[in-house]
């Protein structure tokens, strides 16, 4: 993935729509597109460099939002469907970049009508009973020419140990935060760093200069809350500091941040599920072939692997972590039975589009099962993002010059059941407050999708199907567990007497199954 400072969008999903014969307008069509995909980031003060939030902001960029995603600069997705497909993906569909492409080449045309209601932003807190909340001091950038990693230790106080059922990034200053590294520490290595630099924090690029922090979480614009399967939960050891790393991009120099983190937590019981987070894919012990040393003007490939020992385990999420030389990775499993599972492919790697990334459904690695990595560096004048010019050695470390190769898993041991968990998957994220293109074209074949409103709601939801019938309608919570089952024919859903939070409405149909997610307040 490529960073594009020209245009600087930061789309984030999309909604069908197939147009066959009219020029697409704002107004019917392209709105929704946007806030649904956009304005999370491109908001006045959002991490974006403009807004999108109405038809005169779009026409200013319209070129460019065309350029950007017809160049695959956006939305910021590094990972490739084409190799698996991931919960939660940041992808447009073609016939959405078709839209795009029509209605810029159109001449951008207003429409007639109203569009749909414009997003609100503000902090829109999900966990609003948090059991725990720390907050980092306020920090004012001091440095505004380049980017700015700054590591900040939040001590938790907890007494006793205790596992997170689920957490919240909610950032204090958007226009400030590209993307924030929750890790998570018992030593006082972070608290001795923070004491030694003499700004508030401490800065530190490839980690929190612990070898003991453990990677937890990674928040980027448009995330949402990360809540585990039930009675699923990492956990945080009696005096656990929590450490941000906040990324700060340039250009936010004499900005003020205060970002929070806002955690549910449970002590456990018998059946409580640890959720580790591991890198058994690393530059040390799972190397092939290192030591991981790249010489000036050289592309090199390294390989690394792990065989999971005499245990079944269920894999939930992903994380690859390199820096500024490396420019792809990719990663998969093959089992006992010579089945290869596909985990994730990044073609362009790029160091400011990191991610942890949930499959759409746990799965489950045999015992014996091999894990597998490769990824290549390029330490040659040719790439953009090498630090050094002209090219220097470049060896394993955590600092700006050096390099890693990790791949985090975040799993648990297996139990039978666990590779049916819903944690996505639906074909096509649901759109910003069920908004819907009011001109559809002959050849629209989205027939499974379907529209929910009010949302958020208090209790009643009306559907919309789209010339459908369905043959099941349920609802999960956030952990995958189906909470109520509706009569296929309704199209009125009582939701009362469920807890506030969000929550999964899938529908089936023969031709497949569609969901939305719904808001309860």
């Amino acid at each position: 993935m490529k960073r594009l400072f020209t245009s600087g969008l930061c789309f984030l999903l999309g909604a069908p729509f197939i147009e066959a014969q009219t020029t697409p307008t704002y107004n019917d069509n392209v709105a929704c597109i946007l806030y649904t995909n956009c304005t999370p980031c491109h908001h006045d003060g959002g991490i974006g460099p403009f807004p999108l939030m109405n038809y005169d902001d779009a026409t200013s960029a319209g070129f460019g939002i065309v350029g950007a995603v017809n160049a695959g600069n956006m939305p910021p997705w590094p990972p490739d469907p084409g190799y698996n497909r991931l919960a939660h993906e940041r992808v447009l569909t073609q016939e959405e970049i078709d839209i795009l492409n029509a209605w810029v080449n159109g001449g951008m045309p207003e429409g007639g009508g109203t569009p749909p209601m414009a997003p609100v932003y503000g902090s829109n807190e999900v966990i609003t009973n948090p059991d725990l909340t720390l907050t980092m001091q306020p920090f004012t950038n001091f440095v505004n020419n380049v980017d700015l990693y700054q590591c900040f230790v939040l001590p938790t106080g907890l007494t006793e140990d205790m596992y997170v059922s689920g957490f919240e990034v909610v950032p204090g200053n958007g226009e400030m935060v590209h993307h924030v590294l929750v890790f998570a520490d018992t030593s006082d290595v972070p608290l001795q760093l923070d004491a030694q630099d003499p700004n508030p924090g401490y800065t530190g690029f490839g980690g929190t200069g612990s070898s003991t922090s453990r990677l937890i979480g990674i928040w980027v614009p448009g995330e949402q809350p990360y809540f585990f399967p039930q009675n699923m939960g990492t956990k945080l050891l009696a005096g656990t500091n929590i450490i941000f790393q906040m990324h700060y991009p340039a250009g936010t120099g004499g900005q003020v941040d205060q970002t929070k983190i806002n955690f549910d937590l449970f002590q456990g019981s018998w059946n409580t599920r640890e959720v580790f987070f591991t890198a058994p894919l690393n530059f040390g012990s799972s190397l092939t072939d290192g030591p991981l040393i790249i010489l000036p003007n050289q592309i090199r490939d390294f390989h690394n692997q792990y065989t999971i020992p005499n245990v079944d385990l269920t894999v939930l999420a992903v994380g690859p972590h390199m820096h500024l030389i490396g420019t792809s990775i990719k990663s998969w499993a093959v089992t006992p039975q010579n089945q290869t599972i596909p985990f994730f492919d990044i073609p362009e790697w790029d160091f400011h589009y990191q991610g942890f990334y949930q499959f759409r459904q746990p799965i489950r690695l045999p015992a014996n099962t091999v894990l597998y990595g490769e990824a290549t560096y390029d330490n040659t004048s040719a790439n953009p993002n090498n630090p050094n010019d002209p090219p220097q050695l470049v060896t394993a470390g955590e600092a700006t010059t050096d390099e890693m190769f990790l791949i985090y898993f975040a799993y648990t041991y297996y139990l039978n059941g666990d590779e049916n968990i819903v944690i996505d998957t639906s074909t096509v994220k649901p759109t910003y407050n069920d908004c819907v293109f009011n001109v559809l074209g002959v050849d629209d074949t989205e027939e499974t999708e379907f529209a929910v409103y009010p949302n958020p709601t208090s209790g009643l939801v009306q559907i919309n199907m789209n010339r459908v019938r369905p043959t099941a309608i349920r609802l999960h919570d956030v952990h995958g567990k189906i909470v109520r089952e509706f009569v296929a024919s309704e199209t009125m859903l009582n939701l009362e007497g469920l807890s506030r939070g969000v929550y999964l409405l899938s529908i089936e149909t023969e031709g497949g199954v569609s969901s939305r997610r719904i808001s309860i307040q």
